[in-house]
């Protein structure tokens, strides 16, 4: 059974390795395709455009949106400033009492292997193929984005 947790914990380091590089390369994918859209003007082509490969056209919408959670309930509290404060105690409570975190790291002098990232790779069910060309690609991105291996790391359970 301990082998098994071992394994298991193995999986996760992995797994979280591999993430970091992937959520680095998705924030710029998303910052990069903002910044593209937000660069087009259409005005000139009345916000629709037509081209040969591509189209593009701009829709404008009125629309009412939900107060956000940390609004109402800063309304709350300026309208029933008692209960407001009643209400903030119990928001702090609950918060106080209801994180757990798991951390997690490699022991000094291991490393996680190539074969470790590859079974992660495909319990999340890339291919073989896909599995091989993204690792060296994955390695190189964690490497320059490394920070040191032996720092333990942590994920919130509940």
């Amino acid at each position: 059974m301990e082998n098994n947790i071992e394994s298991r914990i193995v999986d996760l380091v992995a797994i979280d390795r591999i993430s970091i590089p992937i959520k680095s390369m998705a924030g710029k994918i998303d910052r990069q395709r903002s910044k593209i859209a937000k660069s087009l003007d259409l005005s000139e082509y009345d916000n629709f455009f037509l081209g040969d490969r591509v189209y593009a056209n701009v829709e404008y919408e009125d629309k009412m949106k939900a107060r956000g959670m940390r609004q109402g309930i800063q309304l709350f509290c300026k309208e029933f400033p008692s209960y407001g404060q009643i209400l903030n105690g119990m928001i702090q409570e609950q918060r106080a009492l209801s994180e757990t975190h798991l951390y997690f790291g490699m022991n000094p002098e291991c490393r996680i292997t190539r074969e470790d990232y590859m079974n992660v790779m495909r319990n999340l069910k890339f291919s073989e193929s896909t599995s091989q060309s993204l690792y060296p690609v994955l390695m190189d991105v964690s490497r320059k984005l490394s920070r040191a291996r032996n720092e333990d790391r942590g994920i919130l359970i509940g």
